[in-house]
């Protein structure tokens, strides 16, 4: 006799529970294994132009959301979004890297409706200096400068907002 699965609604949320907790697990791995080596977990001293022409100077006593990503990346332009929404309410610095001239990126920029800060890393010595090896990265310091989350790859709205809030 042939037994047949009879599916219903209570057996396909349990699988795609199970299947969502997975891809949360492996997606952190995943993440952390990418995670670039710093030389140190303090924010250095950033002082920069941006696109806009303006100055970005490290602000003391607010968290910083360190964004760096590319105009070709497929990933990063899922994340842009996200990274558009956090930063109405909390301080983001984006470096794009490798993403061709100031023209260039402030036409994606447009193209997208995004406006957060920006500096170009046309020949990707901001990068270098974050050891940045995959795209998009994000990191996320505390009001004291202190690294605390490091993620390579997509990451949520929910999942930044609860890296704030965690942080706060």
């Amino acid at each position: 006799m042939i037994k047949t699965n009879n599916w219903n609604i209570r057996s396909m949320v349990k699988e795609i529970v199970i299947a969502s907790v997975l891809l949360f697990v492996l997606s952190n791995i995943i993440s952390y294994i990418r995670k670039p080596e710093l030389s140190s977990t303090q924010l250095p001293y950033i002082e920069a132009k941006l696109l806009d022409g303006t100055t970005f100077k490290i602000q003391e006593g607010k968290p910083l959301l360190l964004y760096f990503w590319a105009e070709w990346c497929p990933a990063c332009k899922l994340q842009s979004s996200n990274i558009e929404y956090i930063s109405q309410d909390y301080n983001v610095l984006s470096i794009a890297v490798n993403s061709g001239s100031d023209d260039e990126i402030k036409a994606y920029m447009q193209e997208h409706e995004l406006s957060f800060k920006v500096i170009n890393d046309e020949d990707g010595t901001w990068a270098k200096q974050f050891r940045i090896e995959a795209y998009p990265t994000t990191f996320i310091y505390t009001a004291k400068g202190k690294l605390k989350f490091t993620d390579v790859g997509y990451t949520t709205i929910a999942g930044l907002l609860a890296r704030f809030k965690w942080i706060e």
